[in-house]
């Protein structure tokens, strides 16, 4: 017996494999695919391949729910996509209740700040909608003075807005920087980031540059000094309230010490950068407890800046596998209660399944979520056939860019693969649509279990081997979407 027919004999003794009826040519590949990922991957596998209609052509596993990782942001795209509509944008916005006093500029009344989860709000690259912004048009009607604390809330509530750290996720994840604190007060993605640099001279302080959201350096109490030399031992600690001291050394000639840390406190981050938009923008703001909790009377919009389109949106947090920015989306398009059941009736009600998909989250971050792969594929198939669904491949990645990087070679062009990725310890997940002369192909490959990275490359080659005479998957029409920062 040959090797390759011993092989085949032992796969038809493997539980769960099944193959469309006829002469598809994809089988036989597939076959030898799998023998060679279960070896080098050994747990639990779920795939599914199936032509554009959702037809299986191939599948391991397909019905088992396995924890899928960040491939759930594709159903979250789809989701949030269907209710807010493409071009919807969200609004940051100053209201009030009150007048300005023509002669002092005061704002005389109730104001404060409406945050609604924008994530692409006080980018450090300065690319999306700022406070500066919102400070400038409050001073272009006459505002010169502010009086009164920070007074922060959300559409729709008339509670004061705040962030949180998921309780679905890990708490193993809380201070990383994929997992940030997730609510309509953000501000940077919710990560506090500044460079300590060496001053003009030995002796002189050094100096705090380059910080994100613009103002958080009001938040830092800078001890380092500056020496001779090359030398950095600049250490930087984190202190109650949000707040950071610098202290140590860094030599005349040493690069820059550059941090990141994710906001303890977002509203101490927001009330910092709100005072030094305000100050740019020449209006004095005195932040007195006279007015109080947050109220309004007339609720008058003073100042406003939206993000870019929801589809620029999403289709960064697909290329970027934006942790934060998934969870935004899922509560744009559920509300605050209740969007992640909303999520997962969304999804079988697309698909026609009844099982197969529990979502806890928008992110995947949760090790709680399960998704069937052929839940992905039957997905996959027919939400593009829906309103809200028109182009949806396009808000996926394409290999060569994001985190289809490693695709960048094997495949004859850009677009070949419009994908999402997901990665946890114990996760490797690839869904997605593959183009080829014949038909598009729809792929859902996940594994659980210890050997991640073994299970990544049998993934990438499974896609190659598929791909390798692509073709680009054409869109309906041009669809614009705009990045707003690297992977």
């Amino acid at each position: 017996m040959t090797r390759r027919a011993a092989i085949l004999v032992s796969l038809m003794l493997l539980p769960g494999i099944a193959q469309a009826q006829g002469a598809d040519p994809i089988g036989p590949g597939m076959e030898a695919w799998y023998a060679k990922a279960r070896r080098s991957a050994p747990g639990s596998w779920g795939v599914v391949v199936a032509d554009q209609s959702g037809q299986v052509l191939w599948s391991i596993n397909a019905d088992a729910p396995l924890i899928p990782a960040s491939t759930v942001k594709l159903l979250t795209t789809g989701f949030a996509r269907t209710v807010v509509g493409p071009d919807a944008r969200r609004a940051t916005r100053v209201i009030g209740d009150g007048a300005v006093d023509p002669a002092t500029g005061t704002w005389q009344g109730r104001w404060g700040l409406e945050l609604n989860g924008d994530p692409t709000l006080e980018r450090r690259d300065r690319t999306g909608p700022s406070l500066l912004s919102l400070a400038q048009q409050l001073a272009s009607i006459g505002v010169r003075r502010l009086v009164g604390p920070l007074s922060v809330t959300t559409a729709g509530s008339s509670g004061e807005a705040r962030s949180i750290f998921p309780s679905v996720w890990p708490a193993r994840h809380r201070g990383r920087s994929y997992a940030p604190l997730i609510g309509p007060v953000t501000l940077n993605e919710n990560l506090v980031e500044f460079s300590v640099l060496p001053g003009t001279r030995s002796g002189a302080p050094a100096v705090i540059a380059a910080d994100a959201p613009a103002g958080v350096a009001a938040l830092i109490t800078n001890k380092a000094k500056t020496v001779a030399g090359s030398r950095n031992r600049i250490k930087i600690s984190a202190q109650p309230g949000g707040k950071f001291l610098v202290s140590g050394t860094i030599g005349t000639r040493a690069g820059a010490r550059r941090h990141q840390s994710v906001a303890a406190n977002p509203t101490v981050v927001l009330e910092a950068a709100w005072r030094h938009a305000t100050q740019l923008a020449g209006i004095e703001w005195q932040a007195t407890s006279s007015i109080g909790a947050p109220g309004f009377g007339f609720r008058r919009i003073l100042a406003e800046v939206v993000s870019q389109p929801f589809d620029s949106i999403a289709h960064e947090v697909n290329t970027r596998s934006l942790n934060i920015g998934a969870e935004l989306m899922l509560l744009w398009g559920g509300g605050p209660v209740r969007a992640a059941e909303q999520l997962t009736q969304h999804i079988r009600s697309v698909t026609g399944l009844s099982g197969g998909v529990d979502l806890v989250d928008g992110s995947g971050l949760s090790e709680r979520d399960r998704v069937a792969p052929i839940v992905f594929t039957t997905y996959l198939a027919n939400f593009p056939q829906t309103p809200g669904g028109r182009n949806f491949a396009q808000l996926l990645p394409a290999n060569g860019s994001g985190t289809l990087r490693s695709l960048r070679t094997g495949l004859p062009a850009p677009g070949v693969v419009r994908a999402k990725t997901g990665t946890l310890g114990n996760v490797s997940s690839l869904v997605g649509y593959l183009g080829r002369s014949e038909g598009t192909l729809l792929i859902a490959a996940i594994y659980n279990g210890s050997r991640v990275g073994a299970a990544r490359q049998a993934q990438w080659s499974l896609f190659r081997a598929l791909g390798a005479n692509g073709v680009v998957i054409p869109a309906e029409a041009a669809v614009a979407v705009e990045s707003f920062g690297g992977p």
